[in-house]
């Protein structure tokens, strides 16, 4: 189910435009508008629920479902020399966006830097 006043499910509906890397019945991958590395995608589970400690066990089998997805993605967007999976969660773990995303980061060297 979406939130009506979630950005990332209103990107999800298209009510708000975003560039499409990749979509499915589980998640859809954009770009980052705001990137922090060469490459900065975000993961969007397509039902909404605020951060890993707030899915349930179905939503968790959906997610491991998509980060599987994208491990056979890794070549089409460019992250063969690698790449870093965030999930932020709360104030102190920087998230801005009450909607469980995964930063997918990569194109370059990254810093140690995570925040």
């Amino acid at each position: 189910m979406l939130n009506d006043n979630c950005i990332f499910c209103k990107i999800i509906k298209g009510e708000i435009p975003s560039t499409k890397i990749y979509e499915d019945d589980d998640m859809l991958i954009i770009k980052d508008l705001n990137p922090q590395a060469k490459i900065h995608y975000l993961l969007l589970p397509k039902e909404h629920y605020a951060n890993i400690l707030e899915m349930t066990e179905e939503q968790s089998v959906k997610l491991a479902k998509c980060i599987k997805k994208l491990s056979t993605m890794v070549d089409e967007l460019g992250l063969e020399e690698g790449f870093r999976l965030i999930s932020n969660k709360g104030k102190y773990g920087c998230q801005s966006v009450e909607h469980l995303h995964i930063h997918i980061l990569g194109g370059n060297q990254l810093a140690d830097k995570m925040c």
